[in-house]
């Protein structure tokens, strides 16, 4: 005794329903890959082109109350913001930070900054700079 065979013969009837859904879900992914894509690209966008100021520390000089900074600020012409520093005990404990503000058409500025300190600090850190 032969069985019967439970299959549709081909191309007669359309597309099944699993090929039906294995296409929505193919659809569905590429939708969703490129709204992925274009929300990385957004913020990697701002993060890289909107960061329009910039700094180093070159040298800095610590007394007990306080510690001078010198700052090394490029931007660009006509942005302001500011850069945050830190200062650090030998213990590691923090015993200064500040915001110091740039603003002007310079592209750089060299300003020796004063950071005053809770007791003599051992290092000058930069933590980052922003735009406002």
């Amino acid at each position: 005794m032969s069985t019967a065979s439970t299959r549709l013969p081909e191309g007669r009837y359309g597309r099944s329903s699993d090929e039906r859904a294995d296409r929505k879900l193919k659809i569905a992914a590429v939708v969703f890959g490129a709204v992925l894509l274009a929300l990385v690209g957004y913020f990697a966008y701002h993060y890289v082109a909107q960061n329009e100021i910039s700094a180093q520390v070159i040298t800095f000089d610590a007394s007990d109350t306080a510690v001078k900074v010198h700052l090394e600020v490029h931007k660009d012409s006509g942005a302001s913001g500011y850069c945050t520093l830190r200062s650090q005990a030998a213990d590691g404990a923090v015993v200064g930070r500040g915001d110091f503000h740039f603003s002007g058409s310079a592209t750089r500025i060299d300003k020796v900054v004063t950071l005053r300190t809770l007791s003599k600090g051992t290092t000058a850190e930069l933590l980052g700079c922003h735009a406002d």
